[in-house]
Formats: structure tokens, sequence, C-alpha cells
């Protein structure tokens, strides 16, 4: 059995970094970071992880398996309040297993193209915060939308109105001397008594 290798300075420090960009391209962890779901400080949970993760690889003494990283992933998930049933806790621990594995071999490849496909990347959220146009504004209190007023068709299929008008179709109603208009009885809708 070969003696535990540890991380150099600039290795951890590398290493630290890509666990941030595996953790910031979670979809599942961002989405329980930006809607709160573990409370207010669901951010410093989601950070606090990173410290952890760090943290287990530089001071284990024992070796180290991706079945702990997959629990302590799986715990932080559920401080956030989270359970995942996807298979992306095992997908980002064997990333950052891998990932260890090279910066072990001072191989930095992969975590310099997850830090070029971070500063590519448009961020775009899963679920969208809904602006309530009720609320009261300084800037713009004419309600009055731009696109609203083009003579633009849409899309949307509206039904032709139907005509519910008290007057018959055809002119019965005479009028009288006195501008009065004489109506005919209605159509009989079943028996009275």
């Amino acid at each position: 059995m070969e003696p535990e290798r540890k991380l150099t300075a600039a290795a951890a420090a590398a290493f630290q970094e890509g666990v941030g960009l595996v953790l910031s391209r979670w979809s599942a962890l961002q989405l329980a970071v930006e809607n709160e779901w573990g409370g207010r400080d669901s951010r410093l949970k989601a950070e606090q992880l990173v410290s952890d993760i760090v943290s287990w690889v530089n001071h284990s003494t024992e070796p180290l398996y991706i079945d702990d990283l997959e629990e302590m992933l799986i715990e932080a998930m559920s401080s956030l309040n989270t359970m995942i049933e996807d298979g992306s806790i095992e997908e980002v621990a064997e990333k950052i297993m891998i990932m260890h594995e090279e910066c072990l071999d001072c191989n930095f490849k992969s975590i310099e193209s997850l830090r070029e496909a971070n500063s590519r990347r448009v961020p775009t959220p899963h679920v969208k915060q809904v602006v309530d146009d009720d609320e009261d504004s300084d800037e713009n209190d004419d309600d009055t939308d731009p696109s609203m007023n083009k003579d633009e068709s849409s899309n949307m299929i509206v039904d032709k109105p139907e005509s519910h008008a008290v007057e018959p179709k055809t002119k019965q109603a005479v009028e009288a001397e006195d501008g009065w208009e004489v109506v005919g009885p209605r159509r009989s809708r079943g028996k009275r008594n």
C-alpha cells in the first residue's frame, strides 16, 4: 500500500477553486441557494460545503472514498431542505474525486476548462420571480405598455362573441307614438303553473 499523497499548496488552492466551480454549476444546489430553501443563510451553507469538502480532502488521515463525499453532499442538501433523486449527487462527487486525483498530479486542465466554461456561461435562472405590476411605481404611473399600442395580431385564438341581445332578430318591436317600444312576448321556456 502506497503512502497517502497530499496536495501541494498550489494544488490545494486550485482544488478549492475547482470545487467551487463544480458546485456553482450544480443546478440543484443553485436553486436551493437562490430560492433560500435552507433559510436566509442558504448561500453561507453552500460556501461552507466548499470549505468542508476541501478540509475533508486536506485533513483526512484515512483513504478518501466517494461514498463519504456523497454522504457529505446529501447532508449539505438536506440542510437546504432539498432531496436529490436525479443522480446528480453521484455525478458531482465523481467530478470532485477525479479533480482531486488530477490535482495530486498537478494537472489543472479540468479546472481551467471549468473556469473557461464559467466565464462564457450566461446565467439563466431556472425559476423566475414574477414581479407584480400592480405595485405603485414612481417612475411609470401611466400603466401603458408601449408594445400594446402596436396594431399587431397575436397568436391567441379568440372565440367570436355571442350576441345576447334582448331585441329579437326580426324587428317585431313596434314603436308607439309616444316613443316607447312595444316588445313582443318571450319565447316559452317550459310551462309555468
